[in-house]
């Protein structure tokens, strides 16, 4: 499966109309297709999806319950969603778009005119995307800011207190960047800041973990389901990461390559707290570090 391509969904109980529209848009985009309501929302769940094209009359859970399920889901209510449908009434064309549908398109369009505006929607929905990533990512170093940080903690917090489990943070300064920006200069100072931004995505290994830019050189780390010990784990690896790039720092009172001090906090979160504790107990964590020596990991009870 080509990676570049866009992704469309078709959803159709009958094997004939979904061949059809496969047909039309396989040569440029990957296509998927479902035969029922709980296929497709297992496929959205489970795979980003670009566009999908649903029927209306289905068995079991017809097209405008599918639509109101993927518009009302906060992991897929940005799908963009076009009814693709027999009926050709006024009225059934004004609820599918009260439910948040793009366009509807009846089954007997010619194959071009769906082709191109099927392509035009998608052109919309790369745009979009393109838009909101560079509105969530740092510029320098390509991962998330500290606004999209702040908004996925805010999100992991409730959850967190919902499901009773533990959440952790860490905080992370890279050890005398002053000191190494003024010497080598701010090309070579942005250089290391992608640098470490880059060993410390690698030192995440799962999906939901979350590493920002908090600011200036400090970082920030995102650990959902993480007891303390998990998250003492996470700050061994990264060490060990910084470590292996051997970024020379002459400047540094600690080592003679770039390091980091690290902050760590791990709650349980409770109703009468909010997701700030957490940040606070981290900060003060990375300042014990720094208090104590740099190059080290303190995790705050």
């Amino acid at each position: 499966m080509n990676s570049a391509k866009q992704t469309i969904l078709i959803v159709d109980d009958i094997q004939f109309n979904r061949q059809f529209l496969k047909n039309v848009l396989q040569d440029e985009y990957n296509v998927i297709c479902a035969d029922s309501g709980k296929m497709a929302i297992e496929i959205v769940m489970s795979q980003p999806i670009d566009l999908v094209l649903l029927d209306i009359i289905m068995p079991t859970m017809d097209g405008y319950e599918i639509c109101r399920w993927i518009k009302t889901n906060p992991g897929t209510k940005d799908i963009p969603v076009i009814f693709v449908s027999i009926k050709d009434d006024p009225e059934d064309q004004t609820t599918g778009f009260s439910l948040g549908a793009i366009d509807y398109i009846t089954k007997n369009t010619d194959a071009s005119i769906i082709k191109a505006r099927v392509k035009n929607h998608l052109e919309l929905k790369k745009q979009r995307d393109m838009l909101i990533q560079e509105s969530i990512n740092d510029f320098l170093t390509g991962i998330p800011n500290r606004r999209y940080f702040d908004e996925i903690l805010a999100t992991k917090w409730r959850q967190a207190l919902r499901d009773n489990e533990y959440l952790s943070i860490q905080l992370i300064d890279i050890d005398f960047f002053k000191n190494y920006n003024d010497f080598y200069g701010h090309i070579e100072g942005d250089r290391c800041l992608k640098l470490v931004a880059d060993a410390l995505k690698k030192s995440l290994l799962r999906p939901l973990d979350i590493v920002a830019r908090y600011g200036g050189e400090e970082f920030i780390v995102l650990l959902p389901l993480t007891p303390r010990d998990g998250a003492i784990k996470v700050a061994k690896r990264i060490q060990e990461n910084i470590s292996a790039l051997n970024i020379t720092h002459q400047l540094s009172s600690v080592n003679d390559f770039v390091t980091v001090s690290i902050g760590i906090a791990t709650i349980k979160p409770e109703e009468n707290l909010d997701a700030t504790i957490l940040i606070k107990r981290a900060d003060y964590g990375l300042y014990k570090a720094k208090n104590e020596g740099r190059n080290r990991f303190i995790a705050i009870e």
